[in-house]
């Protein structure tokens, strides 16, 4: 991969920060990048285009640590039964968004 691409993931993942920053909202955040990695997978997209989106863009924006934090929140409280509700909920909707991202990808092509 060349250098420029490396670039051009940095500014993705900035930019995906700066969003993640401005909607401030867990759950709204895991909806979107969802339905929009969804999206993008379905597309035939270069190998440069996918790294940039999906490691850049989409790794700082869904950010896994947020999911987690949330989840150790709840656990804090020591509410199990609120944890594996939300844990089992949170994925099942996500996934559930993200093919729906595919089918929509694939209706508009």
């Amino acid at each position: 991969m060349k250098i420029n691409n490396f670039i051009y993931i940095l500014l993705a993942a900035y930019l995906a920060t700066f969003f993640r920053l401005i909607i401030n909202n867990n759950f709204l955040i895991s909806i979107i990048g969802s339905f929009l990695v969804g999206f993008f997978i379905s597309r035939r997209l270069s190998y440069s285009s996918e790294k940039i989106l999906l490691s850049g863009f989409f790794s700082c924006f869904t950010s896994f640590s947020g999911f987690i934090y949330f989840l150790y929140t709840i656990l804090k409280q020591g509410d199990w039964i609120k944890f594996i509700i939300l844990f089992n909920l949170i994925i099942i909707i996500n996934l559930f968004t993200m093919l729906f991202g595919v089918w929509i990808s694939r209706k508009i092509t």
